[in-house]
């Protein structure tokens, strides 16, 4: 049986974690299955790494250019992480929010804090947490894309970035990817069938009392 199309509005799915606890690797996987989420392509000054791809995994962009999008408002948000310069483009978000459909963001709380301000009503926020301190460690040294400097400097931060989780709609435990993944699936499932973003739940009601 088709689903009836009910008109609704599009949801600012956020993800936020400490570096290495998965919220990237979970956005993707969500992308990947859910052919109505889209992934949100954020702009960054920082050095590409090996088997990123520009305009699919960022936007990298100089810092002259990053500090005038910035000027010109063409950020929902932006912030400096470890010295490199991170924003998520306005104009990609709101066309898919404004055409009812879904877009994944993965930030930090800072950049998940703006973009609340600026889009409340589509925002959903979802917090992960690593199931312990020694394999966040580790995830950070297995990725072999950042110096030792880079890896002890993102442990020490990290202690501070979890203290934010109580911030978040929802928090995950990042035990096993497999199931954190169908968990947020299960976030986006339950939000899109929310009353109050269902646009046209009202009208179909109506004309199934009038056949009623």
């Amino acid at each position: 049986m088709v689903e009836p199309k009910i008109k609704r509005r599009g949801i600012l799915l956020v993800l936020s974690s400490p570096s290495g606890a998965g919220k990237t690797t979970i956005s993707r996987a969500l992308v990947a299955k859910d052919k109505k989420l889209k992934m949100s392509v954020s702009v960054t000054t920082r050095p590409r790494r090996p088997g990123e791809v520009n305009g699919k995994h960022y936007h990298f962009v100089a810092r002259d250019e990053f500090d005038s999008m910035v000027a010109e408002g063409e950020l929902l948000e932006h912030a400096v992480v470890f010295n490199n310069c991170y924003g998520t483009p306005r104009g990609p978000v709101m066309k898919v929010l404004d055409g009812g459909g879904d877009i994944i963001s993965d930030v930090d709380w800072q950049g998940a804090q703006q973009l609340k301000a600026n889009v409340p009503q589509d925002f959903v926020s979802v917090f992960i947490l690593p199931p312990s301190i020694p394999a966040l460690k580790r995830r950070l040294q297995s990725r072999a894309q950042d110096s030792r400097e880079v890896v002890l400097a993102r442990m020490a931060k990290s202690a501070e970035e979890m203290s934010h989780w109580d911030s978040y709609d929802y928090v995950i435990v990042n035990q096993d990817l497999a199931v954190s993944v169908k968990q947020v699936q299960a976030i986006l499932d339950a939000e899109r069938k929310r009353r109050d973003r269902q646009l046209g739940i009202a009208d179909f009601v109506n004309a199934l009392r009038t056949k009623a």
